[in-house]
């Protein structure tokens, strides 16, 4: 059954001044919440799955997606991470929280939600760490459904190449140095379900190598919950 979140459409429907649609790039006046009422029906229909690239790095931990990185999905997280799109981090912040629900099976439970930080240079780029702000909502609402939900930014980013250039083994070596943990940071998950957030999952490098980093601080994952999955092309 699917976990009842409740009001995610109205977070995607709510009224705001005309926009592009993030979904499918259409503008009028029916767009609400950054997103045209077929866009926002076709990603509330999203179910989340359990997703897993082959192979899987070690210590990559058990991961659920919404989708694939495809479609109305994919166009939401271009528009929401490179087009400045900052405020469709509340709906898609409810979205991914549908996820982390899916990926503790569904009943409420203390979690505690860590999202893959930034490099500095990509949040000044960004103004801000975008996937802390997705943390952020999914937080809230997790809350107003009755869920015991905390969030921990227990690492930090060091500069690395951007992974679009880069290969799978290129990916690997990249993320294998790319975060420390922060000064002072230590065991934080007191007895919750620990979930690593991140927005797309590809080779599953970057979580693999966040989950080592985040068991050497003392803190063990026990699941990822990202917005979309690529697809292998055969």
């Amino acid at each position: 059954m699917r976990p009842d979140l409740g009001g995610i459409w109205a977070d995607l429907t709510d009224l705001v001044l005309p926009v592009e649609c993030a979904g499918c790039r259409r503008r009028g006046p029916a767009v609400r919440r950054g997103f045209c009422p077929a866009c926002a029906e076709a990603l509330e229909a999203l179910r989340p799955a359990p997703a897993r690239p082959d192979p899987a790095p070690p210590d990559l931990p058990p991961c659920h997606a919404l989708g694939p990185y495809a479609g109305r999905l994919r166009e939401a997280l271009l528009a929401y991470k490179e087009r400045g799109r900052h405020g469709l981090a509340r709906p898609l912040g409810a979205l991914l929280a549908e996820v982390v629900a899916a990926a503790v099976g569904g009943v409420a439970r203390p979690v505690l939600l860590v999202p893959v930080p930034d490099t500095a240079a990509a949040a000044r780029a960004r103004y801000g760490d975008h996937l802390t702000r997705l943390a952020r909502h999914a937080g809230d609402r997790l809350r107003a459904a009755g869920w015991d939900a905390r969030t921990a930014t227990p690492l930090r980013a060091l500069p690395r190449p951007d992974s679009v250039a880069l290969d799978r083994a290129g990916r690997a070596a990249a993320a294998e140095s790319a975060f420390r943990p922060r000064a002072g940071s230590g065991p934080a998950g007191g007895g919750r379900v620990v979930v690593v957030l991140d927005d797309i999952l590809t080779t599953g490098a970057t979580l693999a190598a966040v989950s080592r980093t985040l068991r050497r601080t003392g803190m063990t994952p026990n699941v990822a919950a990202v917005l979309a999955a690529t697809q292998k092309r055969r």
